[in-house]
């Protein structure tokens, strides 16, 4: 849901504004004097909306989880790079 507010409101009430994005996930219109200056928004809902994810990286996450996979730590991911990079030099 799209609101419109004034630039005085959203300076003002930024708090609250801020909260209804993360709880309702609406988004906010901020104007100036009758004209559209900008677009508050939630980051997810800004990448669901402008940078979606690609199918292919879906279906790569989607393996990653059946195979439990998602759940390495960042050591082990570079400990799985290493190893494959030390495969590949031989």
């Amino acid at each position: 849901m799209t609101n419109v507010i004034s630039a005085v409101t959203a300076r003002t009430q930024l708090g609250q504004i801020l909260k209804r994005i993360n709880q309702k996930n609406e988004r906010f219109v901020v104007d100036r004097r009758g004209q559209p200056q900008a677009v508050i928004m939630g980051i997810n809902d800004y990448i669901d909306t402008f940078a979606p994810t690609p199918e292919w990286l879906k279906a790569i996450g989607a393996e990653a989880k059946q195979k439990g996979l998602n759940k390495l730590t960042m050591r082990q991911i570079d400990a799985e790079i290493a190893a494959a990079r030390r495969e590949r030099k031989k």
